[in-house]
């Protein structure tokens, strides 16, 4: 008899040890703030009846575990990151279900894998169209002509595309964002030789900054002062990586002319 309890608490913590995993790396892969993840974790972990567990987070990897006589751990590796704060807010709804007590371990996982395999609330089509628009207001912020405003929607519009469908085909994101605002930084010119635009920095600087990762240098700030330094050194890294993408993609283009 207590072979077989022993043998369904292990059955149990790695039942759970599976749906904070899942949960953690629903939030990461969409935009999550590291210290947000671990919480989330351990918070479902506790409402399940393993107070006892212990989570570390990085952008490229969970390691997750319990301790006590079930005692296991496992790590999930991170290999995707894109911002779709819709599933963060899901994971959320569900984790505050699980502490309220409403879902099972076989009913939050089933939830959560349901979450994960969402669509973006917004189509791509949708994304393309706000990123035009925002540049278009981007330019008029700087303090830019009028008249250069269809200019810039079109190129911040086209990078972005540029950018997102680039990123499906290519595995390494700094080649995307270099071609995101390569093509940003072309239309900009072409635009301004053809006529169609007066002042070329203020076009292709209000075209780019769709493409500037704000919520990623935001994440990094914020866990930083949480206490968080690998994860926080790590995305400040990554978004200073992908500000030089930005800036060679645009000096590739003016050092053509």
């Amino acid at each position: 008899m207590e072979g077989q309890a022993v043998e369904h608490s292990t059955e149990m913590s790695g039942a759970v040890i599976q749906v904070c995993l899942l949960a953690g790396k629903i939030m990461l892969e969409n935009g999550g703030e590291t210290y947000r993840v671990e919480d989330t974790m351990t918070r479902i972990a506790a409402s399940f009846g393993i107070p006892n567990a212990q989570s570390f987070v990085t952008p490229t990897g969970i390691l997750f575990g319990i301790e006590g006589p079930a005692s296991a751990a496992q790590l999930v590796r991170i290999s995707q990151r894109s911002t779709d704060l819709s599933k963060v807010a899901l994971v959320n709804e569900i984790s505050r279900r699980i502490s309220q007590g409403e879902l099972t371990v076989t009913e939050a996982y089933g939830q959560l894998a349901a979450a994960g395999r969402a669509k973006p609330v917004y189509p791509l089509v949708w994304q393309v169209a706000a990123a035009a628009i925002a540049s278009g207001c981007f330019l008029l912020m700087f303090q830019g002509r009028l008249a250069d405003v269809p200019a810039a929607m079109v190129a911040g519009g086209t990078g972005y595309y540029a950018g997102a469908a680039a990123g499906r085909m290519l595995s390494i994101k700094f080649f995307a964002e270099l071609l995101a605002s390569f093509v940003v930084g072309l239309i900009s010119y072409l635009a301004v030789r053809g006529g169609f635009g007066r002042d070329l920095d203020l076009i292709m600087i209000g075209s780019v900054m769709p493409l500037v990762p704000g919520l990623l240098i935001t994440n990094a700030v914020r866990d930083l002062m949480a206490g968080h330094l690998v994860s926080g050194m790590s995305k400040g890294a990554e978004a200073l990586l992908a500000a030089f993408a930005i800036g060679a993609g645009v000096a590739l283009v003016l050092s053509l002319d």
